[in-house]
């Protein structure tokens, strides 16, 4: 038997859920985006941009709200499939989502990171399905790169 949610891929369940990839984001520096070892593919920290630009700028009870850092976890969670559709071909190579770091820019007092990462562990949960959630550390941190509240870090199982 055929577990429902091996049932649709999902590429296909991208596409049920009206979401449109955007372009994947380019390095800021001097490393790549992703690494393949065996079957396992890592990827570079994963931000909240669109194009060139970071989408969302400040901390999480500074700038910026619970709902705002949400957004921008989801953001950063689109950008992590649009790496790993550029470097695999498709999503549906993807058969594990082993591990997601989630480092949020907070204030000392912000004691919702959970909440936050949720924004991207729910877009990943929605394309890849309740039964390939990864584990997950959350970190709340003084800052982030381009001054964005979220960074993602993700390590997939994908299939030959």
């Amino acid at each position: 038997m055929v577990h429902p949610t091996h049932a649709v891929g999902a590429e296909q369940r991208l596409q049920e859920l009206g979401l449109t990839l955007p372009a994947p984001p380019e390095p800021f520096g001097a490393y790549v985006e992703a690494v393949r070892t065996g079957n396992l593919l890592f990827l570079s920290g994963m931000l909240p941009t669109e194009g060139r630009q970071a989408a969302f700028i400040g901390s999480i009870g500074a700038e910026l709200d619970i709902e705002a850092g949400r957004k921008a976890a989801r953001l950063a969670a689109l950008n992590v499939l649009a790496v790993v559709r550029r470097h695999l071909g498709s999503l549906d190579k993807v058969t594990r989502v082993v591990r997601l770091g989630v480092s949020i820019a907070t204030l000392g007092d912000v004691r919702d990171q959970p909440r936050i990462a949720d924004g991207a562990s729910e877009l990943l949960q929605d394309v890849f399905g309740p039964d390939r959630n990864p584990s997950r550390m959350v970190y709340g941190v003084a800052s982030l790169p381009l001054g964005v509240p979220v960074e993602l870090e993700v390590i997939l199982e994908v299939s030959a």
